[in-house]
């Protein structure tokens, strides 16, 4: 909001290395899409990093839903 994004892309890591989204983190992902939409920014995806490998909202079909 201070640089004043256009868009933006959540990432963040679970420790354990499993890199499936969790219920709260779809939850959150919705939550994010939603302010986003409130304030004008553009949620691209929400990646979770994990064990060498991630997983992608968008890549994975999950904005979508999100969104919903």
């Amino acid at each position: 909001m201070r640089e004043s994004a256009a868009a933006v892309i959540f990432v963040h890591n679970h420790p354990s290395g499993d890199t499936r989204p969790s219920q709260e983190d779809i939850l959150l992902t919705r939550r994010l899409v939603q302010a986003g939409e409130l304030l004008g920014i553009q949620v691209l995806d929400h990646i979770i990093v994990g064990d060498g490998g991630h997983f992608s909202f968008r890549d994975n079909g999950l904005m979508q839903r999100a969104v919903s």
